[in-house]
């Protein structure tokens, strides 16, 4: 399934006329909807509610496939009764080779040992459509918590499961906490000899059979022993519509200084980036990869290229 809708016709009518019907039936205002998907930590605007109300606009991207998800459990619906409803395309798109998306052979290898431990074929067959990695930086100026969501889909054939790998090259770490958030479970854990390469196999709640989709949802705790780290990032072996890293700052951690570092087959780019009035930093790219999107922070002076302040 893509996620590339159609700007007009009676797909659309007839995913705005369910909604309406959904709320109708509900008798809920669009008021209450919105303030519900607040307290699950959906943010969704009124205005938007009421485009896809009115149909003159509809749910694209992860995040608003979320919030649709539970729409739907709020408006007491089955499982896919507003999805199902919106327009799509039956193809994958431009796919590109798959490549490894940073430039470390010894890493690379680390990865093909994780994925031959964990039972799954390298390179992986899926993709991520869209990707969102939001992480949490604690009062000491640390990652504390990462939490990704992401549109899978199949490429080919039909897959059950899909690997997820934490990497630290040059940094020897304990494993960090894996948990299934949403759309599937965790079935097997591995750590290379390493220590750089920690993952986790995904069993998905369903089978997925090329070109369709699935939401997955899955976070990352790292224990007390942990190394401080002052970095983040995401990294995509094929090309992705869209990568978002989000990077959130505890009030008394505000960073002196961020850099975004973008590695792909053409090289590394770094651009210096500020923390926006509240405290956190976004990066966006679209039609991006194969390649990782990371961001780097500390306090005081910058230092040198590497260095992580303990």
């Amino acid at each position: 399934m893509s996620f590339e809708y159609d700007d007009r016709g009676s797909s659309s009518d007839a995913f705005a006329g369910a909604l309406r019907d959904a709320i109708n039936a509900k008798d809920v205002t669009l008021s209450w909807l919105q303030q519900q998907l607040k307290r699950r930590g959906n943010r969704v605007s009124i205005a938007t509610l009421s485009y896809w109300r009115s149909g003159a606009r509809r749910p694209e991207g992860v995040q608003s496939l979320a919030a649709l998800a539970d729409i739907e459990e709020l408006l007491g619906l089955a499982e896919g009764d507003l999805s199902r409803q919106l327009p799509s395309t039956k193809r994958t798109g431009p796919l590109g080779p798959a490549q490894f998306p940073i430039d470390q052979e010894d890493i690379e290898q680390a990865v093909k040992d994780a994925y031959a431990a964990l039972g799954a074929a390298y390179p992986d067959t899926s993709r991520e459509v869209t990707t969102h990695s939001v992480t949490d930086v604690d009062a000491h100026g640390n990652v504390s918590y990462c939490i990704t969501r992401s549109v899978l889909q199949a490429t080919s054939g039909t897959m059950t499961s899909t690997p997820f790998l934490e990497l630290t090259p040059g940094l020897r770490t304990p494993a960090p906490i894996f948990e299934a958030v949403s759309g599937g479970r965790i079935s097997h854990r591995y750590s290379h000899v390493s220590e750089e390469v920690h993952g986790v196999l995904f069993e998905l709640d369903a089978p997925l059979t090329a070109p369709d989709t699935a939401m997955v949802e899955w976070s990352v705790a790292y224990p007390p022993d942990y190394p401080p780290t002052r970095e983040t990032g995401h990294g995509v072996a094929r090309q992705c519509r869209e990568l978002l890293v989000w990077v959130r700052f505890h009030p008394d951690a505000l960073p002196d200084w961020c850099e975004e570092r973008v590695s792909t087959p053409a090289g590394v780019t770094v651009t210096p980036v500020s923390p926006n009035g509240g405290g956190s930093v976004h990066l966006v790219h679209r039609a991006f990869g194969p390649g990782a999107v990371e961001l780097l922070w500390g306090y005081g002076p910058r230092e040198a290229a590497g260095d992580q302040p303990g």
